[in-house]
């Protein structure tokens, strides 16, 4: 599905980073090691890179990580890519400052396996950055997110607060917000925020 949604010359989600995104990032340590997971066609994994980051753009589509790298290199920058399944994926130890998982949305067992491997794979004051769309999406006008019946790959800040351990919360919210992204996502649309950070220990 995603090889054939991101085939055309046209940028599903726009090359434009993710306003949260663009909004927190500071909080990840300067020239620190980055993790964009389910990174798609790059456009966040970019944005980090030309703040001064090397970042990591992880996803199961070749094709869009291909368009990707293409566009790092039209903006005068290199991120890494890794074609890789969230279901087993290798987050490592101690491995990066931050971790970033925007409008990633899976079954119930692969977000609890990645969410016992965030405190792991950050480094002390690593921070985890995440925007998703909550099941109210499915009350409002706007495009993007699962469809009703995937419901269980909405987002929710309870699974934050609850499975992330050993993180702290800096900021954790569930509101309605204007989206303009591309065609795929547009809309006042019902997200949840958060970012967690590992202590220092």
């Amino acid at each position: 599905m995603w090889d054939e949604r991101y085939s055309g010359t046209e940028f599903a989600f726009g090359k434009e980073p993710n306003d949260f995104l663009r909004e927190t990032f500071e909080q990840i340590p300067t020239g620190g090691h980055v993790l964009c997971l389910a990174e798609g066609e790059g456009r966040n994994a970019i944005f980090l890179a030309q703040q001064g980051y090397n970042v990591t753009a992880m996803d199961m589509s070749e094709v869009g990580l291909t368009k990707a790298t293409q566009l790092a290199k039209d903006r005068g920058v290199t991120i890494t890519t890794q074609v890789a399944d969230l279901a087993d994926y290798p987050f490592g130890t101690n491995k990066w400052d931050a971790i970033v998982s925007i409008w990633v949305h899976v079954p119930d067992t692969i977000r609890h396996y990645i969410h016992t491997q965030i405190a792991t794979a950050l480094k002390p004051k690593g921070v985890f950055i995440v925007e998703a769309y909550t099941k109210d999406q499915l009350e409002t006008d706007a495009i993007g997110g699962p469809p009703a019946s995937q419901i269980e790959r909405f987002g929710s800040l309870h699974y934050f607060q609850s499975e992330l351990t050993g993180l702290t919360e800096i900021i954790g919210v569930e509101k309605l917000r204007m989206v303009s992204e591309g065609k795929r996502h547009q809309g006042l649309s019902a997200v949840v925020q958060f970012v967690g950070k590992k202590d220092s220990k």
